[in-house]
Protein backbone atom coordinates (compact mmCIF):
# COMPACT_ATOMS: atom_id res chain seq x y z
CA UNK A 1 0.00 0.00 0.00
CA UNK A 2 1.38 3.40 -1.03
CA UNK A 3 0.83 6.05 1.66
CA UNK A 4 1.27 9.82 1.46
CA UNK A 5 1.62 11.76 4.71
CA UNK A 6 1.00 15.51 4.64
CA UNK A 7 3.03 16.99 7.49
CA UNK A 8 1.53 20.47 7.89
CA UNK A 9 3.54 21.66 10.90
CA UNK A 10 3.87 25.13 9.33
CA UNK A 11 0.47 25.17 7.68
CA UNK A 12 -0.55 24.52 4.09
CA UNK A 13 -1.40 26.57 1.00
CA UNK A 14 -1.97 25.71 -2.64
CA UNK A 15 1.45 26.72 -3.92
CA UNK A 16 3.22 25.00 -1.00
CA UNK A 17 1.36 21.80 -1.89
CA UNK A 18 2.51 21.81 -5.51
CA UNK A 19 6.04 22.77 -4.51
CA UNK A 20 6.13 19.82 -2.11
CA UNK A 21 4.86 17.43 -4.79
CA UNK A 22 7.54 18.61 -7.23
CA UNK A 23 10.17 18.21 -4.52
CA UNK A 24 8.77 14.74 -3.80
CA UNK A 25 9.47 13.70 -7.36
CA UNK A 26 6.44 14.60 -9.48
CA UNK A 27 7.67 15.24 -13.03
CA UNK A 28 7.62 18.99 -13.72
CA UNK A 29 6.84 18.25 -17.37
CA UNK A 30 3.75 16.24 -16.40
CA UNK A 31 2.48 19.11 -14.26
CA UNK A 32 3.06 21.79 -16.90
CA UNK A 33 1.55 19.68 -19.69
CA UNK A 34 -1.48 19.04 -17.52
CA UNK A 35 -1.92 22.73 -16.72
CA UNK A 36 -1.65 23.43 -20.45
CA UNK A 37 -4.84 21.41 -20.95
CA UNK A 38 -6.73 23.81 -18.69
CA UNK A 39 -7.22 26.42 -21.43
CA UNK A 40 -6.44 29.28 -19.06
CA UNK A 41 -4.07 32.02 -20.19
CA UNK A 42 -2.47 35.09 -18.67
CA UNK A 43 0.00 33.52 -16.30
CA UNK A 44 3.53 32.15 -16.06
CA UNK A 45 4.93 29.47 -13.78
CA UNK A 46 8.05 30.10 -11.73
CA UNK A 47 9.70 27.12 -10.02
CA UNK A 48 12.76 27.67 -7.85
CA UNK A 49 14.56 26.46 -4.75
CA UNK A 50 14.34 28.30 -1.44
CA UNK A 51 16.05 27.72 1.90
CA UNK A 52 13.82 27.90 4.97
CA UNK A 53 15.67 27.65 8.29
CA UNK A 54 18.33 25.52 6.65
CA UNK A 55 15.86 23.26 4.79
CA UNK A 56 15.81 23.42 1.00
CA UNK A 57 12.38 23.26 -0.56
CA UNK A 58 10.73 23.88 -3.91
CA UNK A 59 8.90 27.18 -4.36
CA UNK A 60 6.04 27.17 -6.87
CA UNK A 61 4.74 30.55 -7.95
CA UNK A 62 2.09 31.67 -10.43
CA UNK A 63 2.85 35.08 -11.96
CA UNK A 64 -0.18 36.78 -13.52
CA UNK A 65 0.05 39.20 -16.42
CA UNK A 66 -2.52 41.32 -18.23
CA UNK A 67 -2.62 41.82 -21.99
CA UNK A 68 0.03 44.53 -21.73
CA UNK A 69 2.30 42.14 -19.81
CA UNK A 70 2.06 44.11 -16.60
CA UNK A 71 1.85 42.04 -13.46
CA UNK A 72 -1.51 42.55 -11.81
CA UNK A 73 -2.99 41.52 -8.50
CA UNK A 74 -4.04 37.92 -8.29
CA UNK A 75 -7.27 38.82 -6.53
CA UNK A 76 -8.92 40.93 -9.24
CA UNK A 77 -10.73 37.87 -10.66
CA UNK A 78 -14.26 37.23 -9.45
CA UNK A 79 -15.67 33.88 -10.56
CA UNK A 80 -18.45 31.72 -9.17
CA UNK A 81 -18.41 27.95 -8.80
CA UNK A 82 -20.19 27.43 -12.11
CA UNK A 83 -17.55 29.49 -13.94
CA UNK A 84 -14.74 27.44 -12.45
CA UNK A 85 -16.45 24.10 -13.07
CA UNK A 86 -17.02 25.15 -16.69
CA UNK A 87 -13.30 25.86 -17.10
CA UNK A 88 -12.47 22.45 -15.65
CA UNK A 89 -15.14 20.52 -17.59
CA UNK A 90 -14.16 22.07 -20.92
CA UNK A 91 -10.48 21.19 -20.43
CA UNK A 92 -8.71 18.11 -21.77
CA UNK A 93 -7.77 16.95 -18.27
CA UNK A 94 -8.44 13.38 -17.14
CA UNK A 95 -11.71 12.54 -15.42
CA UNK A 96 -9.91 11.94 -12.12
CA UNK A 97 -8.20 15.35 -12.22
CA UNK A 98 -11.52 17.01 -13.02
CA UNK A 99 -13.24 15.19 -10.17
CA UNK A 100 -10.57 16.03 -7.58
CA UNK A 101 -10.38 19.67 -8.70
CA UNK A 102 -14.13 20.17 -8.44
CA UNK A 103 -14.20 18.37 -5.10
CA UNK A 104 -11.67 20.83 -3.66
CA UNK A 105 -13.44 23.86 -5.13
CA UNK A 106 -16.75 22.51 -3.82
CA UNK A 107 -15.37 22.59 -0.28
CA UNK A 108 -14.34 26.21 -0.66
CA UNK A 109 -17.67 27.21 -2.24
CA UNK A 110 -19.71 25.65 0.57
CA UNK A 111 -17.57 27.42 3.18
CA UNK A 112 -17.74 30.81 1.45
CA UNK A 113 -21.52 30.50 1.07
CA UNK A 114 -21.90 29.83 4.78
CA UNK A 115 -19.60 32.69 5.80
CA UNK A 116 -21.30 35.24 3.51
CA UNK A 117 -24.84 33.97 4.10
CA UNK A 118 -25.61 33.39 0.41
CA UNK A 119 -26.68 30.42 -1.74
CA UNK A 120 -23.69 28.54 -3.11
CA UNK A 121 -24.56 29.53 -6.69
CA UNK A 122 -24.38 33.23 -5.85
CA UNK A 123 -20.94 33.12 -4.25
CA UNK A 124 -18.24 34.90 -6.24
CA UNK A 125 -14.77 33.72 -5.34
CA UNK A 126 -12.13 36.37 -4.81
CA UNK A 127 -8.80 34.91 -3.78
CA UNK A 128 -9.76 31.35 -4.70
CA UNK A 129 -11.36 32.41 -7.98
CA UNK A 130 -8.15 33.99 -9.22
CA UNK A 131 -6.08 32.28 -11.87
CA UNK A 132 -3.28 31.45 -9.44
CA UNK A 133 -5.64 29.60 -7.12
CA UNK A 134 -7.22 27.71 -10.02
CA UNK A 135 -3.74 26.65 -11.09
CA UNK A 136 -2.85 25.65 -7.51
CA UNK A 137 -5.93 23.49 -7.06
CA UNK A 138 -5.94 21.86 -10.49
CA UNK A 139 -2.16 21.45 -10.27
CA UNK A 140 -2.56 19.61 -6.98
CA UNK A 141 -5.08 17.26 -8.60
CA UNK A 142 -2.65 16.66 -11.49
CA UNK A 143 0.13 15.78 -9.03
CA UNK A 144 -2.11 13.35 -7.13
CA UNK A 145 -3.18 11.72 -10.39
CA UNK A 146 0.43 11.23 -11.46
CA UNK A 147 1.28 9.22 -8.34
CA UNK A 148 0.09 5.79 -7.29
CA UNK A 149 -1.28 6.72 -3.87
CA UNK A 150 -3.60 4.35 -2.03
CA UNK A 151 -4.05 6.38 1.14
CA UNK A 152 -3.49 9.98 2.23
CA UNK A 153 -3.01 10.89 5.89
CA UNK A 154 -2.75 14.51 7.04
CA UNK A 155 -1.39 15.94 10.26
CA UNK A 156 -3.27 18.37 12.46
CA UNK A 157 -3.37 21.92 11.07
CA UNK A 158 -1.83 24.97 12.79
CA UNK A 159 -4.32 27.81 12.87
CA UNK A 160 -2.04 30.83 13.06
CA UNK A 161 -3.36 34.01 14.66
CA UNK A 162 -3.78 37.73 14.13
CA UNK A 163 -5.41 39.28 11.06
CA UNK A 164 -4.97 39.00 7.29
CA UNK A 165 -6.11 41.38 4.55
CA UNK A 166 -8.46 40.16 1.81
CA UNK A 167 -11.03 41.67 -0.57
CA UNK A 168 -13.32 42.38 2.38
CA UNK A 169 -10.64 44.09 4.45
CA UNK A 170 -8.99 42.72 7.56
CA UNK A 171 -10.33 39.37 8.79
CA UNK A 172 -9.24 37.22 11.74
CA UNK A 173 -6.87 34.29 11.43
CA UNK A 174 -7.74 31.51 10.94
CA UNK A 175 -9.94 32.88 8.17
CA UNK A 176 -13.66 32.20 8.62
CA UNK A 177 -13.66 30.09 5.44
CA UNK A 178 -10.88 27.91 6.87
CA UNK A 179 -12.90 27.21 10.01
CA UNK A 180 -16.00 26.40 7.94
CA UNK A 181 -14.02 23.97 5.77
CA UNK A 182 -12.66 22.00 8.72
CA UNK A 183 -15.87 22.19 10.78
CA UNK A 184 -17.30 18.71 11.16
CA UNK A 185 -14.47 17.17 9.12
CA UNK A 186 -12.58 15.76 12.13
CA UNK A 187 -9.45 17.67 11.07
CA UNK A 188 -7.68 18.64 14.31
CA UNK A 189 -6.55 22.28 14.51
CA UNK A 190 -4.25 23.86 17.06
CA UNK A 191 -2.24 27.04 17.70
CA UNK A 192 1.55 26.92 17.46
CA UNK A 193 1.97 30.52 18.62
CA UNK A 194 2.84 32.05 15.24
CA UNK A 195 1.00 35.30 14.53
CA UNK A 196 0.29 35.00 10.81
CA UNK A 197 -1.91 33.08 8.38
CA UNK A 198 -0.58 29.52 8.19
CA UNK A 199 -3.45 27.50 6.75
CA UNK A 200 -5.20 29.15 3.79
CA UNK A 201 -8.70 28.28 2.53
CA UNK A 202 -7.14 26.53 -0.47
CA UNK A 203 -4.82 24.54 1.79
CA UNK A 204 -7.63 23.57 4.17
CA UNK A 205 -9.82 22.49 1.25
CA UNK A 206 -7.02 20.34 -0.19
CA UNK A 207 -6.62 18.51 3.13
CA UNK A 208 -10.37 18.17 3.71
CA UNK A 209 -11.04 16.87 0.20
CA UNK A 210 -8.08 14.53 -0.23
CA UNK A 211 -7.06 13.11 3.16
CA UNK A 212 -8.48 9.75 4.20
CA UNK A 213 -7.30 10.10 7.81
CA UNK A 214 -5.87 12.73 10.15
CA UNK A 215 -3.28 12.36 12.88
CA UNK A 216 0.29 11.24 13.43
CA UNK A 217 2.51 9.84 10.70
CA UNK A 218 1.44 6.25 10.04
CA UNK A 219 3.80 3.33 10.21
CA UNK A 220 5.45 2.92 6.82
CA UNK A 221 8.74 2.42 5.00
CA UNK A 222 9.72 5.96 3.95
CA UNK A 223 10.66 6.16 0.26
CA UNK A 224 10.70 9.85 -0.62
CA UNK A 225 10.32 13.26 1.04
CA UNK A 226 9.35 16.59 -0.49
CA UNK A 227 9.39 20.13 0.92
CA UNK A 228 7.19 22.88 -0.50
CA UNK A 229 8.47 26.33 0.48
CA UNK A 230 6.18 29.17 1.51
CA UNK A 231 6.83 32.85 0.80
CA UNK A 232 7.17 34.12 4.38
CA UNK A 233 9.79 33.40 7.03
CA UNK A 234 8.86 32.29 10.56
CA UNK A 235 10.66 31.06 13.65
CA UNK A 236 10.04 27.55 12.32
CA UNK A 237 10.70 26.39 8.73
CA UNK A 238 7.86 27.66 6.55
CA UNK A 239 7.55 24.48 4.51
CA UNK A 240 4.97 21.79 3.84
CA UNK A 241 6.52 18.34 4.13
CA UNK A 242 5.18 15.40 2.13
CA UNK A 243 6.37 11.92 3.05
CA UNK A 244 5.59 8.96 0.82
CA UNK A 245 6.20 5.35 1.65
CA UNK A 246 4.94 1.82 1.58
CA UNK A 247 3.14 -0.26 4.13
CA UNK A 248 2.58 -3.97 3.90
CA UNK A 249 -1.14 -4.08 2.99
CA UNK A 250 -1.49 -7.43 4.71
CA UNK A 251 -0.70 -5.97 8.13
CA UNK A 252 -2.74 -3.48 10.12
CA UNK A 253 -3.96 -2.43 13.55
CA UNK A 254 -7.64 -1.95 14.33
CA UNK A 255 -10.00 -1.97 17.31
CA UNK A 256 -12.21 -4.89 18.34
CA UNK A 257 -15.15 -3.71 20.46
CA UNK A 258 -17.90 -5.84 21.95
CA UNK A 259 -20.83 -5.75 24.34
CA UNK A 260 -23.25 -8.32 25.79
CA UNK A 261 -26.97 -7.67 25.20
CA UNK A 262 -29.80 -9.77 26.68
CA UNK A 263 -32.94 -7.68 26.26
CA UNK A 264 -32.95 -6.15 22.77
CA UNK A 265 -35.09 -7.62 19.99
CA UNK A 266 -33.38 -9.37 17.10
CA UNK A 267 -34.96 -7.02 14.57
CA UNK A 268 -33.46 -4.07 16.41
CA UNK A 269 -30.03 -5.70 16.40
CA UNK A 270 -30.29 -6.16 12.64
CA UNK A 271 -31.12 -2.48 12.31
CA UNK A 272 -28.15 -1.58 14.51
CA UNK A 273 -25.85 -3.71 12.35
CA UNK A 274 -26.84 -1.69 9.29
CA UNK A 275 -26.26 1.61 11.07
CA UNK A 276 -22.82 0.49 12.25
CA UNK A 277 -21.77 -0.48 8.73
CA UNK A 278 -23.06 2.82 7.36
CA UNK A 279 -21.03 4.71 10.00
CA UNK A 280 -17.75 3.05 9.05
CA UNK A 281 -17.54 -0.29 10.86
CA UNK A 282 -15.22 -2.71 9.07
CA UNK A 283 -17.24 -5.70 10.26
CA UNK A 284 -20.15 -6.39 12.61
CA UNK A 285 -21.13 -9.80 13.93
CA UNK A 286 -23.23 -11.47 16.63
CA UNK A 287 -22.41 -14.45 18.82
CA UNK A 288 -25.07 -16.31 20.87
CA UNK A 289 -24.05 -16.48 24.54
CA UNK A 290 -25.49 -17.24 27.97
CA UNK A 291 -25.25 -14.57 30.67
CA UNK A 292 -25.90 -14.68 34.42
CA UNK A 293 -28.85 -16.78 35.56
CA UNK A 294 -28.33 -18.63 32.27
CA UNK A 295 -30.21 -15.98 30.28
CA UNK A 296 -29.77 -16.38 26.50
CA UNK A 297 -28.14 -13.27 25.06
CA UNK A 298 -26.11 -11.93 22.16
CA UNK A 299 -22.55 -10.61 22.07
CA UNK A 300 -22.38 -7.75 19.58
CA UNK A 301 -18.86 -7.28 18.18
CA UNK A 302 -17.51 -4.83 15.66
CA UNK A 303 -14.16 -4.04 14.06
CA UNK A 304 -13.23 -0.46 13.22
CA UNK A 305 -10.47 2.08 12.74
CA UNK A 306 -9.57 4.22 15.75
CA UNK A 307 -11.06 7.38 14.22
CA UNK A 308 -14.58 5.84 14.00
CA UNK A 309 -14.87 4.02 17.32
CA UNK A 310 -16.51 6.93 19.20
CA UNK A 311 -19.22 7.34 16.55
CA UNK A 312 -19.96 3.61 16.56
CA UNK A 313 -20.13 3.46 20.36
CA UNK A 314 -22.69 6.27 20.38
CA UNK A 315 -24.90 4.32 17.96
CA UNK A 316 -24.83 1.24 20.21
CA UNK A 317 -25.59 3.25 23.35
CA UNK A 318 -28.47 5.05 21.61
CA UNK A 319 -30.02 2.03 19.88
CA UNK A 320 -29.58 -0.86 22.36
CA UNK A 321 -30.03 -1.50 26.07
CA UNK A 322 -26.33 -1.94 26.82
CA UNK A 323 -24.59 0.35 29.30
CA UNK A 324 -20.97 -0.61 28.59
CA UNK A 325 -18.63 -1.50 25.73
CA UNK A 326 -15.21 -3.11 26.07
CA UNK A 327 -12.55 -2.74 23.40
CA UNK A 328 -9.01 -3.84 22.64
CA UNK A 329 -6.42 -3.03 19.99
CA UNK A 330 -5.81 -5.98 17.68
CA UNK A 331 -3.57 -6.71 14.73
CA UNK A 332 -4.99 -8.26 11.60
CA UNK A 333 -3.66 -9.67 8.36
CA UNK A 334 -5.74 -8.66 5.35
CA UNK A 335 -5.41 -8.90 1.61
CA UNK A 336 -5.10 -5.70 -0.43
CA UNK A 337 -8.32 -4.92 -2.29
CA UNK A 338 -9.30 -3.12 -5.48
CA UNK A 339 -12.33 -3.08 -7.75
CA UNK A 340 -12.89 -3.22 -11.49
CA UNK A 341 -15.85 -3.61 -13.82
CA UNK A 342 -15.90 -6.70 -16.04
CA UNK A 343 -17.99 -7.12 -19.21
CA UNK A 344 -20.16 -10.26 -19.12
CA UNK A 345 -23.11 -11.52 -21.15
CA UNK A 346 -25.21 -10.22 -18.27
CA UNK A 347 -23.77 -6.70 -18.51
CA UNK A 348 -21.06 -5.04 -16.50
CA UNK A 349 -20.33 -6.69 -13.13
CA UNK A 350 -18.15 -5.17 -10.42
CA UNK A 351 -15.37 -7.56 -9.43
CA UNK A 352 -13.31 -7.36 -6.24
CA UNK A 353 -9.61 -8.18 -6.67
CA UNK A 354 -7.70 -9.21 -3.56
CA UNK A 355 -4.00 -9.92 -3.18
CA UNK A 356 -1.25 -10.40 -0.63
CA UNK A 357 2.25 -11.00 -1.94
CA UNK A 358 2.01 -13.57 -4.73
CA UNK A 359 -1.52 -14.66 -3.78
CA UNK A 360 -4.30 -13.10 -5.90
CA UNK A 361 -8.03 -13.80 -6.17
CA UNK A 362 -11.16 -12.30 -7.76
CA UNK A 363 -14.76 -12.25 -6.58
CA UNK A 364 -17.92 -10.94 -8.19
CA UNK A 365 -19.74 -8.36 -6.07
CA UNK A 366 -23.00 -9.81 -4.76
CA UNK A 367 -25.19 -6.73 -5.31
CA UNK A 368 -24.17 -6.46 -8.98
CA UNK A 369 -24.65 -10.21 -9.46
CA UNK A 370 -28.09 -10.09 -7.84
CA UNK A 371 -29.19 -7.17 -10.06
CA UNK A 372 -27.97 -9.01 -13.17
CA UNK A 373 -29.85 -12.18 -12.20
CA UNK A 374 -33.07 -10.21 -11.74
CA UNK A 375 -32.58 -8.14 -14.90
CA UNK A 376 -31.97 -11.18 -17.14
CA UNK A 377 -34.32 -13.50 -15.20
CA UNK A 378 -31.68 -16.19 -14.70
CA UNK A 379 -30.61 -18.14 -11.61
CA UNK A 380 -28.08 -16.19 -9.58
CA UNK A 381 -25.67 -19.12 -9.80
CA UNK A 382 -25.61 -18.66 -13.59
CA UNK A 383 -24.17 -15.17 -13.11
CA UNK A 384 -21.60 -16.49 -10.61
CA UNK A 385 -20.60 -19.17 -13.13
CA UNK A 386 -20.23 -16.54 -15.86
CA UNK A 387 -17.83 -14.55 -13.67
CA UNK A 388 -15.79 -17.71 -13.02
CA UNK A 389 -15.55 -18.43 -16.74
CA UNK A 390 -14.22 -14.94 -17.45
CA UNK A 391 -11.69 -15.20 -14.62
CA UNK A 392 -10.35 -18.44 -15.99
Amino acid sequence: MNILYMDCFSGISGNMTIGAFLDLGVDEKVLLEGLGKLNVEGYKIQISKKIKNGIEGTYFNVILEDEEHHVRAAHEYHRNLRDIEKIIDESQLSDKVKYLSKKIFGRVAAAEAKVHGKPIGEIHFHEVGAIDSIVDIVGTAICIDSLSIDKIVASKLPSGSGFVRCQHGLIPVPAPAVLEIIKGSKIPMYSNGIEDELTTPTGAAIVAALADEYGEQPEMEVQSIGYGAGLKDFAIPNVLRLISGKKNPCLGKIILAETNIDDTAGEVLGYVMGKLFDAGALDVFFTPIYMKKCRPAVKLSFLCEENTVETLEKIIFAETSTIGIRKVNVERTVMDRSYEETDTKYGKIKVKKVSCGDIAKKYGEYEDIKKAAIRYNVPIQAVYDEIKTIEE
